[in-house]
């Protein structure tokens, strides 16, 4: 086959779905729920690949012949060039796919928005950062939950954490699109305290982390936990539970504070703050193990410093700017509405050329 794709890479795929082919024809696999949409998540992010070989394999198979008609009849021969640029197309594709991956695409996320440096104004704009990945999110169709947020005296956020869930497409997996959000974003606007129409600059943090799938995958030992409850708060009185129901979880060796407020039962709050303990501690043990994912997430946040930016948003301007890959582009108001999709693109494909490099 014409191209660069590695036959060993792509035999190893095949193998490993058929395995899976046969393993979800098995009614004895689905007697293990955990197992089961494992193997069904493997199988979908195989998916495109097996689609991807499968078309290379009939142009190929398109090209050869056509090359054969060219030989006998020149009138053929105009096939050949489309041909060609459709298989190194579809080859350069196929060995996009093969590249190197996060283990977590496919994961769920939890999401931190912090404010830093700037007061209200910081606020406001945490609360901008947060409604944006909400827009977001419900372009791609997945689900969002506010788990706990600290409001100020403006309605911005202090703090807030998100949980974002995929509709089950693993394709388009939330840690895939958004592992890159983490880190200092730094706005210049005229503050809506600002009485002189002078343009400040302030900053807020985004923190993100892959969700397990199940708690049970990180060992957390309850004699390690101090959790407290105390009454849920809400804005105007609205939606308020009576009941001390918000959770606290603080874990001791580290000093991972979790709260969770959004749930009606004291009961589910605690099992919620429980899987953001989760995913906290498997990202932070993934780092502390791993000198590759440490290096992979340097741009998460240290210090709400304006310093210390991954991402500039101009609103004099129009102008966002991402300061990793110099990416710029003059549509402030629609990324902010949620359109993310040109930004993540091109984060993501810096990312898989870096990966293919380092192979």
């Amino acid at each position: 086959m014409a191209g660069t794709t590695q036959p060993s890479a792509i035999d190893d795929i095949l193998a490993e779905h058929a395995g899976l082919e046969q393993q979800l024809a098995d009614p004895a696999l689905h007697n293990d729920a955990s197992a089961a949409r494992k193997a069904g998540k493997r199988f979908a992010e195989l998916a495109p690949i097996m689609a991807t070989y499968t078309k290379l394999k009939s142009a190929q198979d398109d090209l050869d012949a056509a090359r054969e008609l060219a030989a006998d009849d020149s009138s053929f021969a105009a096939e050949v060039p489309d041909l060609e640029a459709q298989v190194l197309e579809l080859d350069k594709t196929l060995t996009d796919l093969l590249a190197p991956r996060d283990p977590h695409d496919g994961d769920d996320v939890v999401l931190e928005v912090k404010s830093g440096e700037g007061g209200e104004e910081s606020a406001l704009f945490a609360s901008d950062l947060a409604r944006m990945y909400v827009r977001y999110a419900e372009r791609h169709g997945w689900r969002v939950e506010i788990l706990d947020a600290t409001v100020s005296d403006l309605g911005g956020y202090k703090d807030a954490t998100l949980s974002i869930k995929s509709k089950g497409d693993v394709r388009d997996g939330v840690w895939e699109r958004l592992k890159f959000e983490g880190g200092v974003h730094r706005v210049q606007r005229v503050p809506v305290t600002e009485s002189q129409g002078r343009v400040h600059t302030s900053a807020a943090g985004v923190l993100i982390y892959p969700e397990p799938e199940e708690v049970e995958e990180v060992q957390i030992d309850e004699t390690d936990l101090r959790i407290d409850v105390y009454r849920s708060s809400g804005k105007g009185g609205q939606g308020v539970n009576t009941t001390d129901s918000a959770v606290r979880i603080t874990h001791l060796p580290t000093g991972i504070v979790v709260t969770c407020q959004n749930e009606r039962s004291q009961l589910q709050n605690k099992a919620r703050a429980m899987q953001v303990l989760a995913a906290r501690l498997q990202a932070a043990a993934e780092e502390a193990a791993d000198a590759e994912a440490s290096a992979g997430r340097q741009s998460q946040v240290r210090t709400v410093d304006r310093s210390e930016r991954i991402r500039t948003y101009n609103f004099p301007e129009n102008r966002i700017t991402d300061h990793r890959i110099g990416f710029k582009s003059h549509n402030l108001d629609a990324v902010l509405d949620g359109e993310l999709d040109a930004l993540l693109d091109a984060l993501g494909k810096s990312d898989r050329e870096a990966r293919l490099a380092a192979e």
